[in-house]
């Protein structure tokens, strides 16, 4: 009985204050209403001065594309920043709709070169009819014919004018591609002893750490998976252009290109002992800088105990 009487009076009291259900949420719109429009407001003003962001965005081209810009409407600079990000299949998707500005050169013209960083083709004049869309289905279409075989793979870029019949273009071309798979690329070099040089030359390991210049080597040449011929080639090769680039830490070092390839064979044994799981006891690091001042005289203890910290922290050098 006392219960019913106070809830009584209380509604009366919230009735007379004006809290009311229905006064409440009509009181509760009208600020969310009001929040929304000085917040439309503030958008407004952050866009004046230039192009009208707030309007550009509110532009549909019919009830049924609700939600989608229609980049014709846009600035072309806009337009092409916003299709700059797509790749070459939602690019010819997107020419379905816009053909026109997704079809524009300077578009297919960055897709080409982010993909093939080098071709003989892009110093050149272009001849008669000349397209980077069709140059870019040219350059897939070779690569894929490279991954199956190599040999007609080149052979492919020469005959279409992409590449030049030289050992060095060859080399810029697979140093700045990275849509080569890389055993094939290996059985290639391995035959193409002269692009393979010049592939070499095309690496600054200037101011390196020696473990950190062999992974960025073999990121580029892939090592082979087991001993043999073309290993001891590729290391040898890695130890005369390491020193060639660091002519003062090599005489401060009193290092020498084969003092560099004993190291690095002790860095590939190292990496193999410490990531493999089945080598239950691991290399010591004082076992390590015995070892490998036993091979390589005249090198400091400092200096050794410095690679083997960074196998231990970073891992393989060859992975």
């Amino acid at each position: 009985m006392g219960q019913g009487l106070w809830r009584v009076a209380r509604n009366q009291q919230l009735q007379h204050q004006g809290y009311s259900g229905q006064g409440y949420l009509t009181r509760e719109r009208g600020r969310r209403i009001a929040t929304n429009n000085v917040s439309n407001r503030s958008h407004r003003k952050q866009a004046q001065g230039g192009i009208d962001i707030y309007h550009l965005l509110k532009t549909r081209k019919s009830k049924e594309q609700e939600g989608f810009i229609n980049l014709e409407m846009l600035p072309p600079e806009l337009s092409f920043t916003i299709l700059s990000y797509l790749n070459a299949t939602d690019l010819c998707l997107a020419s379905c709709v816009w053909q026109d500005l997704a079809n524009d050169e300077l578009l297919w013209q960055g897709l080409c070169k982010s993909t093939w960083g080098h071709c003989s083709i892009y110093n050149k004049n272009p001849p008669l009819g000349f397209s980077f869309r069709k140059l870019y289905m040219q350059l897939d279409e070779g690569s894929l014919t490279f991954n199956a075989n190599p040999d007609e793979g080149v052979n492919y870029f020469m005959s279409k004018g992409i590449l030049d019949d030289s050992p060095k273009e060859i080399a810029k071309f697979i140093f700045c591609t990275r849509t080569l798979n890389w055993k094939k690329l290996r059985i290639y070099l391995d035959e193409r002893r002269d692009v393979l040089d010049d592939l070499v030359t095309l690496h600054n390991f200037r101011n390196q750490f020696l473990p950190n210049a062999l992974r960025e080597f073999f990121r580029h040449i892939h090592a082979p998976e087991e001993r043999g011929e073309y290993l001891e080639t590729l290391i040898t090769k890695f130890s005369h252009r390491f020193c060639a680039c660091n002519p003062d830490l090599m005489r401060e070092l009193g290092l020498s290109p084969d003092a560099v390839y004993v190291l690095c064979y002790s860095l590939i044994l190292l990496s193999i002992d410490l990531t493999s799981p089945h080598v239950k006891n691991k290399m010591s690091k004082r076992e390590f800088i015995r070892n490998t001042r036993r091979a390589a005289q005249n090198i400091s203890e400092d200096f050794v105990g410095h690679l083997y910290d960074n196998i231990y922290l970073i891992g393989h050098v060859a992975a």
